[in-house]
């Protein structure tokens, strides 16, 4: 049997302290109210006693005081109770939340980017994020370069006189690739560059990125956070330095969610580590039965022993999510791995992940340093809450369609 490594890093799930945070924060904005649940609080226009009080709220929100805000655009009571939760988990100073997860990484880069900086981003980045540094960056003046995303001590000598931000995602998109973290940031942070993580994976349960020395930490929230695939959200926590410009770009874009969104993501995050221990859970008995499959070459897992982000994810992870990836032999690739997407019947072919529904689609991996290497035989499974005997039947189904083709030929 495949053993999976424990880690009681960061966040330790066995004391129970994640999930008391997870059920109890995020009360203080509406304190005064009796309800366990903060009520949805909505509204654009804010009555003010006074000229005085009109203008000693502007100042307040500017300056990052606590106080009733002077405009609905500025968040509710709702907002910030799922904020205030959202910074204690990260360990951050201040949190936001805006339309999609796609949102979170463009405002994150925008925010700290002028005409005529240079931004490093790993190679790894999620497919959006990628292409919005290749299309729209150069647009207005900001220069892009893409690294390796094991890249460590090395990456010294891609830094430019210009280069303002570093993003790194941990593990990476569709390949999984564990960055080391600690290392680069402090790379970045001896040179004033600031660096953004996106930390969808690992969710602010299992990883602190602040915690390591980076400056932004950012989630598709669409995925664990809200986890029942019926809404879309991106965050942004910020560490105390960094956020007086990420609070003005997102002002001036009048970036926010409804009340309504942010009151179900708060809900989302209430159940996150109950939800996260059954998809991991499933995931590695998926993992078990696919490692025994003679045409799979390995499973992209990074909890996994043998993986190579093994050791960093000890390190530097208190646990694992669901998604991973799965590399077929050459001679299963192909028209063959279709054969076996298109016979499952649980898993769903749809994108996204990390809601309660399992998916299971090819992914086709976009890189600027080097090729691929698992071109046309890498799939991805989001492992969700059906019950991991159900879900490894389908994938019988799934291999027997691919096995069907081998005899056709």
């Amino acid at each position: 049997m495949q053993e999976f490594g424990p880690n009681e890093q960061g966040f330790a799930m066995t004391d129970g302290k994640g999930d008391t945070r997870l059920t109890h924060g995020g009360r203080a904005s509406v304190a005064d109210h009796d309800f366990v649940n903060p009520p949805i609080v909505r509204g654009s226009t804010v009555l003010h006693s006074s000229v005085a009080d009109m203008r000693e709220r502007s100042r307040r929100y500017r300056s990052d005081e606590p106080g009733p805000v002077n405009y609905g655009l500025y968040g509710t009571a709702t907002h910030h109770a799922f904020f205030d939760l959202l910074s204690e988990l990260e360990g951050g100073y201040r949190s936001w939340a805006v339309p999609s997860g796609l949102t979170a990484c463009t405002i994150a880069m925008l925010a700290f980017l002028r005409a005529g900086d240079h931004i490093l981003v790993t190679d790894s980045a999620y497919g959006p994020t990628r292409r919005f540094c290749i299309d729209m960056l150069p647009r207005y003046g900001v220069q892009c370069s893409f690294y390796a995303p094991t890249a460590g001590n090395e990456l010294e000598s891609m830094f430019r006189p210009n280069t303002k931000v570093l993003w790194l995602e941990t593990p990476g998109s569709l390949t999984f690739e564990m960055q080391d973290v600690p290392r680069l940031a402090a790379l970045a942070r001896a040179r004033g560059v600031v660096t953004v993580a996106d930390n969808t994976w690992a969710t602010p349960l299992y990883f602190q990125p602040l915690a390591c020395g980076v400056d932004v930490s950012v989630h598709a929230a669409t995925k664990y956070i809200c986890g029942h695939s019926d809404m879309l959200m991106g965050t942004i926590t910020c560490n105390e330095a960094t956020w007086p410009s990420m609070r003005e770009t997102l002002f001036n874009f009048g970036l926010i969610v409804s009340p309504e969104d942010a009151y179900v993501a708060l809900r989302g995050l209430r159940t996150l580590g109950v939800r996260l221990r059954q998809h991991r859970a499933t995931a590695e008995r998926l993992i078990e039965w696919l490692l025994a499959q003679h045409e799979v070459e390995r499973v992209l897992y990074p909890a996994l022993p043998g993986d190579p982000g093994h050791s960093i994810w000890q390190r530097d992870m208190s646990g694992a999510s669901g998604l991973f990836g799965i590399v077929l032999k050459p001679a299963a690739g192909g028209a063959r791995l279709y054969a076996l997407v298109d016979a499952v019947r649980l898993f769903g072919r749809g994108y996204s992940w990390g809601g309660h529904e399992s998916l299971l689609i090819p992914v086709f991996p976009e890189r600027s340093v080097g090729a691929s290497a698992y071109h046309g035989r890498l799939f991805r499974i989001s492992a969700g809450l059906e019950d991991a005997d159900d879900l490894i039947a389908d994938l019988q189904l799934g291999f027997s369609a691919l096995r069907a083709t081998e005899t056709q030929r």
